[in-house]
Order: C-alpha cells, then structure tokens, then sequence
C-alpha cells in the first residue's frame, strides 16, 4: 500500500480547529473571533516572541533605568482605589534572587488575571521606589507551566479569553497530527539547497518548538520566504500573461522627431536619462504592452524620457497621453512639453505641410466649445498628446489610435483609474503601451513587491546645473529666527522664498501652524516689509492660478503655502523653503517639499523647523544628512514600517507575516529570481502542483487583482 501523499497547505486549511483537543464551541468561537479557523490558520499564527530560559535576566540582573525580560511567579496582588477614583493593581512578584513590586494603573482585570504562584514573563524598565525595585504598567505574558529551554510567546486575547499557553497546546496537538504524513514542501530542492533554506516540514515544527534562537532564526527566514515567493509568483505569472496574450504595438523606433528634439535642446541628457530612454525604446519596439515604473528623485528629468516615450507613439501616426494628479501639474505639464516640442515638426499621411505636435489639455475647467473642440481632436487623431487629469479617463474622450500612456504621480491614482486610461485604446485594439512616473523614491524591495509586474527603470542622476540644497534643522525658537533671517537676506538678493505649513486654520486638537494665522503673524512680524501671498486647497482655482503666477513672474516675495505645492511647482527663483512644524510630515513629504527649491543655478536651502526636542528626531536628522531620495525611501521604510501589500492601505501592519521588506531584502531579491526561474520553465506550474494550490489558497482573486493592477 503507498503511503499518503504529504499534507499541503490547501488541505491543512480546510480542516477545522474543533478537531484539536480541547477545543469546545466556545473556544472554536474564541479563536475565530482572532482570524484562526483552520489548523492552516493556527499554524500560521506565530509566537510574536520567544523567550530563552537559559538567557534572559533574573531579578538580581535588573539594572535601575534599563528595559528588560524577567520570568517571575506572582506572590501576592491586590486592588485598591486611588486618587480621581483610578484603579491601582499591585503586588510583589519573584524568583529565585530576589523580588520586586510592581504596578497597574485603570488596568482592574490585573487582580483577577495575576493569581499567586501564576508563572509569568514581564517586560518593562525597572526603577527604584522606596527602596525596592519596581516596574510599572510591565507587559505581562502568562507561560503556565511551559517547560523547555525556550519558550514560545503567542498573541494572546483578554477580551476573547485565549492565553499564550492555550495556543501552544494545539498548535503542538496540530504538529503532532501532522506528523505522519509531514507537511508538504513546494520548492524544488535545487532551490531549496542553492539558497540554503531549511525544509518546510521542518521549519513549520521549529518555528514553534525551536531547540536554539539560531534554530527558531532558521526557520523564520525559510517561511518568510514562502510568504515572498508566493507574492512573487502571482506577480510574475500575471506579467508573463500580459505579455504573451495582450496584444501590443510595435513602435517605429527609427528617431526622426527623436533627433529633433535632442537637437532642439539647451543641454545634454545626462548618462541615466540616456539608459532609461534605451529601456523604454527596447519596449515599445516589441510585440507586448510596456508595463513601465520610471523612479526619479525630484529634478531628475522624467519630463523629458517621458516626451521622448510620447514622442514614439506620434513618430508611428498614434497618440499620446499624459495623466497627472491635479488641474496645476497638467497645465504646468502642457506648458513644459509644449516648450520642449517647440523645435520639432511632424507630417501626418494626408497632410501637406509639417507641423508641431499638437499638445492639448482637458481638465475638468475646460468646457464649452473648447472641450468639445479637444474631444472632437482627440477623435479625428489630430491631437497628437492629450494632457490631462482624470477627466481622461471620461466616457466621452474616445481616442483614434492611443499608443502611449504616462502617469505621473503613481501613488495619487487609484489602481481602477490606471486601469481604466490602458482601456481607453478599446475593445480588440492593441492595448497602449503604460510609463508609469514617480518622484516618491520607492525602496527597492518595496517595488519588487508592491510593483512587482512592472519593470523598473531608475534615474539615479541629476542634470547638470541642479544646485545642491543644505538642509538645517531649527530646533526651537531661537534657531527659528535664523531661519526668518535666510529669507529677508535671500529676498534682499533678488530671490523668493516657500513657508509651508501643515494645516489650513488653527485647530485645538493639533497644535500646529496654520497657512491663515502665518501668513498674518509674519507679515506684521519676522517679514514685514516683504510682498506676501497665500496659497492653499480651498482657494478657488482660478485663485491659486493667479497666486502662483504672481510668484512666477516675481510680483511675491515669500509664498506661504500648505502642502499644495507638493508636486510639480517650478520656480527656479525660490531659493529658500522654510516648512514649520516638519516633525508632523512623513520623509517622502519633506523630500517632496525640499525639492520645490534648488531649481535654478543659485545655491539653496530648506530649514526644517520643529519646537524644542531633546535628542534627535530621526526624519527630520535623515532630511539633514542627505538629499538622495532613494537613501531617504530606505530610511522611511525602517521607521515607518512598510504597510499591507494586498490592500489599498500603504501603511500599518504588513499582511506578511514573517517576512519584512526592511529586514529580508535580500530574501525578496532571491524569491523574485526563484519566481522567474519556475514560471518561465513552467507558466502555468503545472509540474509544481503543491505551489499553484498555495497560491489558490492564499491569494483571493481580489488580492491578485490588486497585485496586478498597478
């Protein structure tokens, strides 16, 4: 008789946690309350921590002022009512060197869930009250009677009633069952040996019950893997679908206009502009939709590749479209590759005469005759670049023959809007080619993961000219005035400067400076005297056109401003940004900020202002230390965290739930290898059976859209 085949994950997930010992309805309840249905579930639910018997502190090692881990037995706890009627749990707990107190504020449940002789874990820093020590408000974990040299730490629930040591009886009930067939393993062992991963059977068994730290470590890194590798081959099978089934166009990749325009400009392309430009001409060459992202920090000259993609489109008798985020950024967008298309002609079949490209935008401010005089242009194909927002993607813009598509600012658009722009070339027709633009620098392992079905191209220079900006840190009042200073002295020279703030009015719950009271505060105060306007999202828009013209052509001094100058504001004038309260924005914000300066040939700076801090705040010390926007994505992600992959949400807890894209970037470069390799040899992985139901299982259709969609 041949023995059964090993268990898979599919089959794991559909048996029940009922037919674990001990587990009645009314736990069966508990745990589903938590997300854990399925043995695969509680398998899946791993310890948040471990604590090593043989090496964690004992009272005697608890040093005054230090945060540690001891594993103490509850002596004695009681309950009392303090002042402004608080609860207060205390007691004394101990080991075998020594005991401490320790204390609970409102936290009443304390009393009850502490019982003498209870064996528990604490976490917390250690001071000297009354001469002995104590810890106040600690993390508790309740062990039980775990033995073991190391003891595995579960999620537990007060309010669902499920405790640490619970979970760890069945999930041992749960290895224990699987034992006789093991857990099946669905990477090839080639793979497996080349990348020095540990077996799945065996990792699911360690991560639980691991025998060393170094052991446990082993484990994680082989399933954080699996998490990254199943990501990736849904990527990656989606990728090479797109190419092989959507229908493409084969751009005329000869360069007439190209050279036009090269000719036409002031300066030389730098070496990255020249590289990317290759990539993307490689792509519209060939018989599949390019599937583009083009990362470049602020100032690297995306515009320009991006023309250069357009341009190709129109070199072959299609059109071009470029989709940004607000009515500003397009009509900043028409200006800029009106000014660059300005030296090159183009000749239609059936025209006469060359002529410029024909550059148009639709906005929802365009109405009357001259929106249907533009629809009726994009609709004979003699619009030869649409520029625009999301008014592109109306039912009424019908396109003659759309071959390429820019977007720009991908994180502001939503992942149906992009989709719904590569529709526009219709039902049976060649599906356009897509370039995706942004100035938020994405970390690597970020992009592989969250785009990983577009290629990536990066611009990792800057064009010549580009001058660089000393960023200083005003911490506190005094160092603010200096701050005021820079700006009267640069204004003095025949420059302008930004002041940004974080909210529009005064607000009692966020203490912040607002645009409204700034704007009045320092034109009676640190810069009167000085020509000051005021730009923000609830002007109306043919007001903030006027405001920003005004800064343009030099009739404004200083622009005090909220975050809507954000993307796509180019002065090269301004040669100082002062934003107010910068500890309440994120890096990529400040990066996005910065970069509004430093855009002409004069010298710049940004001052960062906060109120007095002690000690170093590690964002606004990263915008001091480098203006690199790909180093700065880097140091966002370890702070910041690096928020769900499967859902719309970019930040909070990461639905991986081992692995991490700060910690395993190099797990994410070898599970992207490892995916290529298996679907490209085998695109449906019909040879790799338990791998394919892995992602069956644990990827939704839902989930693989959204994937997929960017």
């Amino acid at each position: 008789m041949t023995a059964p085949p090993p268990l898979t994950l599919g089959e794991l997930a559909g048996i029940g946690v009922e037919r674990l010992r001990g587990v009645g309805e009314k736990k069966r309840e508990a745990l589903a309350s938590q997300g854990i249905e399925s043995v695969l579930d509680l398998l899946t639910t791993y310890p948040r921590r471990w604590i090593d018997r043989t090496n964690e502190a004992r009272v005697s090692d608890l040093v005054p002022g230090q945060e540690a881990l001891v594993l103490v037995g509850v002596r004695t706890m009681a309950k009392r009512i303090g002042r402004n009627r608080r609860t207060i749990v205390e007691g004394t707990v101990g080991d075998g060197t020594g005991r401490m107190h320790v204390v609970f504020f409102n936290q009443p449940w304390r009393e009850r869930q502490l019982r003498p002789d209870l064996q528990i874990a604490l976490y917390g820093r250690a001071e000297v009250y009354r001469g002995m020590l104590q810890m106040t408000n600690p993390i508790v974990d309740l062990i039980g009677d775990r033995t073991g040299r190391i003891v595995p730490i579960y999620p537990q629930s007060e309010k669902a009633g499920l405790t640490t040591w619970e979970l760890a009886g069945w999930v041992e009930d749960a290895l224990r069952r699987c034992e006789p067939r093991h857990i099946a393993d669905p990477l090839p062992d080639p793979i497996r040996r080349r990348y020095g991963l540990a077996g799945r059977d065996e990792s699911f068994r360690t991560i639980h019950l691991p025998e060393t730290m170094a052991d446990k470590e082993r484990a994680r890194r082989r399933l954080a893997f699996d998490e990254l590798l199943r990501v990736q081959v849904v990527l990656v099978m989606r990728k090479r679908a797109l190419e092989r089934d959507a229908l493409g166009i084969r751009h005329d990749t000869s360069g007439r206009l190209h050279r036009r325009l090269h000719e036409a400009l002031p300066y030389t392309m730098t070496g990255a502009q020249r590289r990317v430009i290759d990539e993307i001409t490689a792509d519209l060459a060939g018989g599949h939709p390019m599937h583009r992202l083009l990362q470049g920090d602020v100032g690297a000259g995306k515009t320009l590749v991006a023309v250069h993609a357009m341009l190709t489109a129109v070199e072959g008798g299609h059109q071009a479209a470029l989709m940004a985020p607000t009515e500003v950024l397009a009509e900043q967008h028409v200006a800029g590759v009106r000014r660059l298309l300005a030296g090159v002609s183009v000749h239609r079949e059936g025209e006469l005469l060359e002529r410029a490209p024909r550059v148009e935008l639709l906005t929802n401010r365009v109405t009357g005759a001259e929106r249907r005089r533009v629809l009726a242009g994009v609709a004979d194909g003699s619009v030869d670049v649409l520029i625009g927002t999301h008014a592109l993607i109306q039912d009424a813009v019908d396109f003659r023959s759309l071959g390429v598509v820019v977007v720009d600012e991908q994180h502001r658009f939503g992942v149906e809007q992009r989709a719904a722009l590569r529709a526009k070339a219709g039902q049976g027709r060649a599906v356009p080619d897509v370039l995706v633009m942004t100035a938020t620098p994405i970390p690597r392992t970020a992009a592989m993961t969250v785009y990983g079905d577009l290629d990536v191209s990066v611009l990792d220079e800057l064009p010549p000219g580009r001058t660089p900006i000393v960023t200083t840190w005003a911490n506190g009042p005094l160092l603010e005035q200096a701050a005021w200073a820079a700006v009267r002295d640069e204004v003095a020279a025949g420059r302008q400067a930004y002041v940004v703030c974080p909210l529009i009015e005064e607000s009692d719950k966020l203490e912040v400076a607002s645009a409204t009271e700034t704007y009045d505060r320092l034109a009676a105060g640190e810069l009167a005297g000085l020509r000051l306007a005021l730009l923000h999202g609830r002007l109306a828009a043919t007001e903030k056109e006027a405001v920003m013209d005004r800064f343009r052509s030099g009739e404004v001094d200083v622009l005090v401003a909220t975050t809507v100058i954000e993307v796509g504001v180019d002065v090269p004038n301004a040669t100082v940004m002062v934003i107010l309260d910068a500890d309440r924005f994120g890096i990529a914000q400040l990066h996005q900020l910065r970069g509004r300066v430093g855009r002409g040939t004069h010298p710049s700076a940004c001052w960062l202002v906060t109120a007095h801090q002690e000690g170093v705040n590690p964002r606004v010390q990263a915008l001091v230390d480098t203006t690199d926007g790909f180093a700065l994505a880097e140091v966002d992600l370890d702070l910041r965290g690096e928020g769900t992959i499967m859902s719309t949400a970019q930040k909070g807890a990461s639905d991986l739930r081992l692995a991490s894209l700060r910690r395993d970037r190099e797990l994410v470069h070898l599970a992207r290898q490892a995916a290529f390799e298996l679907v490209d040899a085998d695109p449906t992985l019909a040879a790799h059976p338990v791998l394919r139901d892995e992602v069956a299982v644990l990827f939704s259709e839902d989930d693989e859209a959204f994937l997929t969609k960017s």
